[in-house]
């Protein structure tokens, strides 16, 4: 019932007053259901008593058979359409949370974590709300019957209540152990996510070493499924021994009905007649809601993690900000003592960037080099708004960039990480006013033989990891903002097109006045730059040309 009421709660909350009416209607609908299933009980006892029957009872019982089942399908149709109704506006609303979540948050909480809540624990959200009407009217028949055997004795009512209540204390123990197990069952299968994900995207390295594979195979994916399975069967076997404990009880009180109520106050036979029916009929609702619990629990666990991951994500919530682009004729963007704090993959102490003071001017290139782990993305990050800086501040034009201002900041950007994500289509541009445009620059990117584009979507991906970077590039270049960030761009290219890429695109990219902020090794093409910033252990250090063939050693480490 907890679990019950926790599911109703939350579907009130994601529905509109419209959908709440419709709710309202579905409970009105399961509830008289159940009121006229356990009706039927009463008349099928009538009718069982010796003498004449009444003329009404045939017509009353008809009439009864007819009107179930519209009540039932009411009760199922409305309930399960706001389902559908909830479950699409709970994804939507996941999806708009993660958007308006920083960038840092997202990487702590992990996208493992992210994916399964949007599939698994939305996916049992439903599945517990499917059988919310089915529910509703077995509770209504349940309450019905009671209501019946109360108009027939109060007394041995009070003895089933009593039994009932002694039924229920015990049905919570196991209960309780059941919804732990679920708990693990949950946080297993956020491990199984993660491993699912390292499955697809490392498929070449596990290919490649049969070791690995195995070690990852039976150590992660059979380890983690097996204890998954594990818990899964526990809570399922909690499940059925305690349902099988309520049948026993209630076959208990039959017998002791049958047997002992007539010896104790010669009770008359068509009373005992009407409490053995109408336990005999309680006893279908009780197995259904029994089998029930299962799905549940499943339900209301998965609602604790959605909500305390919607929670989470919406304590550092970014302001939406304002539709408009970032300010092309901006004159300077400087970083005055910024500092950022992170953990490093491979340690467990801090890595601190900073403090960073650094001026960039419209129309510069400026390459950002250093060994690896010295902060280069980091800084990356920072310059485009994606962290926001522990300390110091960003200044676009001599105004500091506070939460109001970052979101239209970073409209001044177009990057291309080296983690970059490229999808099929052209979002965000008007499809046929750019498709001249994209067919232009996939020449120029020496595509046009193996990518089409037609109304903003490209022909395939489906290309090396070089020639999916040029499409990468190729959808910042029709961004046309005022700044552009490389983040090793040129590391998956041919010599040829690395040699495009330096010599042609770059100055190109000046000569628009656009401003080309590149991580960068390829120590021989530093000469392209207006100024090369070289990191060290995330500080800015003096980068020296007549000492390149070091800082190129150092890059390379």
């Amino acid at each position: 019932m907890p679990q019950l009421i926790q599911l109703l709660r939350f579907l009130t909350r994601m529905s509109s007053s419209g959908g709440r009416a419709q709710i309202a209607a579905a409970v009105t609908a399961g509830v008289l259901g159940g009121a006229t299933s356990a009706a039927l009980v009463g008349l099928i006892n009538t009718a069982l008593e010796d003498g004449p029957r009444p003329g009404w009872l045939l017509p009353a019982f008809l009439a009864l058979c007819l009107v179930l089942p519209l009540f039932r399908f009411l009760a199922t149709f409305l309930l399960l359409r706001l389902v559908e109704r909830a479950q699409f506006d709970l994804r939507m609303e996941l999806s708009r949370r993660i958007l308006s979540t920083p960038l840092r948050r997202i990487e702590e909480v992990g996208a493992h974590r992210l994916l399964a809540t949007l599939t698994d624990d939305v996916g049992n959200i439903v599945a517990a709300f499917a059988y919310l009407p089915l529910l509703l009217m077995h509770v209504t028949v349940l309450a019905g019957c009671l209501a019946y055997m109360g108009w027939l004795s109060w007394k041995l009512l009070l003895l089933v209540l009593g039994f009932l209540v002694f039924g229920v204390i015990c049905y919570q123990f196991p209960m309780r152990r059941a919804q732990h197990y679920f708990r693990l069952v949950r946080e297993a299968w956020d491990r199984q996510f993660r491993q699912f994900r390292s499955l697809t995207e490392g498929i070449k390295e596990l290919k490649l070493h049969r070791p690995r594979r195995q070690a990852f195979i039976e150590d992660e994916l059979v380890a983690t499924g097996r204890e998954r399975m594990r818990y899964r069967i526990r809570a399922t076997v909690v499940h059925s021994l305690a349902g099988s404990w309520g049948q026993v009880l209630f076959f208990l009180l039959i017998g002791l009905i049958l047997f002992g109520a007539p010896r104790a106050n010669g009770t008359d036979l068509r009373i005992l007649v009407g409490f053995t029916l109408a336990i005999l009929y309680m006893l279908t609702p009780l197995d259904v809601l029994l089998n029930m619990a299962p799905a549940l629990n499943a339900g209301a666990v998965a609602l604790r993690q959605v909500e305390g991951l919607g929670l989470s994500l919406a304590s550092g919530a970014e302001p939406e900000g304002v539709d408009e682009a970032g300010d092309a004729g901006w004159r300077s963007l400087d970083l005055v003592g910024v500092t950022c704090a992170y953990h490093k993959e491979t340690e467990d102490d801090t890595f601190t960037l900073g403090p960073i003071d650094l001026a960039l001017r419209p129309g510069e290139c400026v390459f950002l080099v250093g060994g690896n782990g010295s902060g280069k993305t980091t800084l990356a990050k920072v310059i485009t708004g994606l962290y926001v800086p522990d300390l110091g501040e960003i200044r676009l034009d001599g105004r500091p960039i506070g939460d109001a201002e970052r979101e239209t900041y970073r409209q001044l950007f177009s990057t291309v990480f080296s983690d970059f994500y490229l999808f099929e289509r052209l979002l965000g541009h008007d499809a046929g006013r750019i498709d001249g445009q994209a067919r232009h620059y996939l020449e120029k990117l020496h595509l046009h033989r193996k990518v089409r584009i037609q109304d903003g979507v490209f022909s395939t991906i489906d290309l090396s990891q070089g020639q999916r970077k040029r499409l990468a590039l190729l959808s910042v270049y029709l961004e046309d903002r005022p700044i552009y960030l490389f983040d090793e761009w040129a590391a998956d290219q041919d010599p040829t097109f690395k040699e495009i890429f330096y010599r042609q695109l770059l100055p190109e990219l000046k000569a628009r006045g656009k401003t080309a902020i590149v991580i960068s090794h390829d120590d021989r093409y530093f000469g392209v730059a207006d100024r090369v910033v070289k990191l060290e252990d995330g500080r800015l250090v003096q980068y020296q040309p007549e000492r390149r063939s070091q800082l190129a050693a150092t890059a390379l480490a």
